[in-house]
């Protein structure tokens, strides 16, 4: 990808300065990086180019305080300064999946971002990596940024998944493979039967927990349907970059998950992953379905059908919370009924964004409760001091709504 963009063969190890398509901030760590580059230069200073910027607003939206508030109209006024076209306020959603929709993203694309999870975009074949606001005013400024070129591994996932397991199992499967820094600064490539099966929305979600590996990026080659998609949404005509056939791997891991269960990463850590019947027992007090991870229509869609086949409302006790990606997904919900669906089985549905991903939102936890999510992290006192998180698929999830405890979706069919 590199040597595409440089026009000369490029290894692993060396270390480039590559010309970057997209720079994007947020309303999180974004005002710092803006603040930087307002002191760089002067106060009187350009971007490189104004259409090569994105600023998305998803950590806390709606503000949910004055100092949040302050922040986005840091960022506000920063983007009307400089002439930013691709400027997204609090109504639009997680920031990837916003730039996914609008057509910004395609394969070989350079993109830095403020997220650590910005690397999902590796989802679509785009180098996407979160950086720190010297790295970001360093963009604004030149239009490019050095990297040391990963090396990397190959993952193949081969056999059949057999309902309910899904892709967030595949993915917590690869991060109790792979463990919290088994991937250190490695660029996976994922392959196999199974992950030609998936779709866009599965494909989010296991790139989305390279992060949890300490992976620098996992690129999946775009099949004809993703292709098509991002073809329509970009309005150009999308190429993908296909592996070298001698390429040189640090490693390659081939498996065979036919057998796969229903899986649960356990707090404190991603990579602490069970069985889900081996949790058979423990009570939830919450279920969050959204994130970066696990918030596109597809995944609420799967929520909403398993709600559906079973027939049933969720435990009066637990609070259940829907947050979709982007207004795009909250539209579809809402035109299709699965909105209204979640909401009359006791669910609350809140506006698009990360929600619960950090404290911070609406659904803190008090000491001692549980939650069972479908983010991507569960660090002690992350959603709250004293809390316990653990990590599942939508399936999980909703089962857990229902019954009150960690359900293994199997056991409701």
């Amino acid at each position: 990808m590199a040597s595409n963009k440089l026009g000369r063969e490029v290894k692993a190890g060396e270390r480039v300065w590559l010309p970057l398509d997209l720079i994007v901030i947020r309303d999180f760590a974004g005002p710092n990086a803006i603040l930087q580059f307002e002191e760089v230069t002067g106060g009187k200073g350009k971007v490189f180019d104004p259409e090569r910027i994105a600023i998305t607003f998803d950590y806390q939206v709606p503000a949910k305080d004055e100092k949040v508030a302050n922040n986005q109209k840091i960022c506000r006024d920063f983007a009307e300064r400089q002439g930013i076209k691709y400027f997204f306020d609090v109504n639009a959603g997680i920031g990837q999946h916003v730039l996914l929709e609008k057509g910004l993203i395609t394969p070989g694309s350079v993109v830095i971002g403020t997220d650590s999870h910005m690397n999902l975009l590796g989802a679509v074949e785009s180098f996407s990596t979160g950086v720190g606001n010297t790295d970001i005013v360093a963009g604004f400024i030149l239009g490019k940024l050095w990297f040391r070129i990963p090396q990397s591994v190959k993952v193949v996932f081969n056999g059949r998944l057999e309902y309910p397991v899904t892709s967030k199992d595949v993915t917590l499967f690869f991060v109790s493979e792979f463990g919290g820094d088994g991937a250190n600064y490695l660029s996976i490539e994922f392959s196999g039967e199974v992950i030609d099966s998936f779709s866009l929305a599965d494909r989010i979600t296991l790139a989305s927990m390279v992060t949890e590996t300490g992976g620098k990026i996992g690129f999946i080659v775009p099949n004809e349907e993703i292709k098509t998609f991002l073809e329509e949404r970009s309005r150009s005509k999308v190429e993908v970059i296909d592996p070298d056939s001698d390429a040189n791997y640090l490693e390659v891991r081939e498996y065979d998950i036919s057998d796969l269960e229903p899986l649960v990463s356990c707090p404190h850590v991603p990579e602490n992953v069970k069985k889900v019947r081996e949790l058979k027992g423990v009570k939830v007090d919450e279920v969050f379905i959204g994130s970066c991870t696990n918030g596109r229509y597809e995944d609420f869609k799967l929520a909403y059908d398993y709600l559906l086949k079973v027939g049933k409302e969720f435990n009066p006790k637990v609070k259940v919370i829907f947050t979709p990606a982007t207004k795009e997904v909250t539209l579809r919900l809402l035109e299709e009924g699965i909105a209204k669906a979640f909401v009359e089985a006791g669910g609350v549905l809140t506006n698009p964004g990360c929600s619960l991903c950090t404290i911070g939102h609406h659904g803190i936890l008090a000491k001692g409760e549980v939650l069972l999510s479908t983010s991507n992290r569960n660090f002690q006192g992350k959603l709250g001091k004293g809390s316990y998180v653990y990590l599942c698929s939508p399936l999980t999830a909703i089962a857990s709504a229902i019954t009150g405890e960690i359900t293994d979706p199997r056991d409701l069919l």
